[in-house]
């Protein structure tokens, strides 16, 4: 799949993105020996939030901190070189990513600033695998929620397949599709994966002609393993569930 923009609804789980955000000038409001403070140049305060308060500033980690690593937002210059008062820019260098989850709010989250997000996306940068024996893990994004992320699709594993969907595989065996990774057979046999090429089935009551062409034709040469490798080789990371 060549790279793309989503509409924000259009994001899922499994997706494999490159996000960036350019940098833009910002001022340094505090500093401590493992975070810097700056007046973020992207939000407003809230002031309709029900006991959320927030002041303007975001905490960004120095080398210092052991969470600069896995942070996303940089600062140019270094956020080690700068002092309260210090003019800098801030944002995020060209980073690839994974999507663990995708969470959707109605009405917006109330977070105490502006705008207030609709849909967030849970990211893994590249590298990184899911681990289920940790309480926090990831970064969110909001793709519309005031900052100026740019999010490329570099990836979508099965992009020919929706969640719910059923298919025969090769070998006769009719599975659902339960996105991005698990799969579940009817005959209630041992767990697996199809065999491709596939059939589709099923889609929304009754797939259409174009969706059982588009399915035939994605499958009909490589295999599961290959999209499981092709995603593994962009994210350098494991599936989150047994493929």
């Amino acid at each position: 799949m060549s790279s793309q923009t989503l509409q924000t609804e259009d994001y899922r789980a499994g997706d494999v993105l490159r996000v960036e955000c350019p940098f833009t000038e910002a001022t340094v409001t505090g500093v401590s020996r493992s975070h810097i403070s700056v007046r973020w140049p992207w939000w407003e305060i809230d002031t309709a939030a029900d006991g959320v308060e927030w002041n303007g500033d975001v905490a960004l980690p120095t080398p210092a901190d052991h969470g600069w690593k896995s942070g996303y937002f940089r600062t140019r210059p270094a956020e080690d070189t700068l002092k309260a008062g210090d003019r800098c820019l801030v944002g995020i260098p060209a980073t690839v990513v994974h999507v663990l989850a995708v969470r959707h709010f109605d009405p917006p989250l109330e977070t105490g600033w502006l705008p207030r997000p609709v849909t967030c996306l849970d990211v893994l940068r590249q590298g990184e695998s899911y681990d289920a024996g940790l309480d926090e893990q990831g970064y969110e994004i909001a793709p519309v929620g005031g900052v100026p992320f740019r999010l490329e699709l570099l990836f979508r594993p099965f992009a020919f397949l929706e969640a719910g969907d059923e298919v025969v595989d090769r070998d006769g065996r009719v599975w659902r599709f339960d996105a991005p990774w698990r799969w579940n057979a009817f005959d209630g046999g041992q767990p697996g994966t199809p065999s491709w090429p596939l059939v589709l089935l099923f889609r929304h009551g009754g797939p259409t002609p174009a969706a059982v062409a588009a399915v035939a034709e994605a499958t009909a040469s490589g295999s599961h393993a290959d999209e499981v490798g092709r995603w593994v080789e962009l994210t350098r990371a494991e599936p989150a569930t047994p493929a």
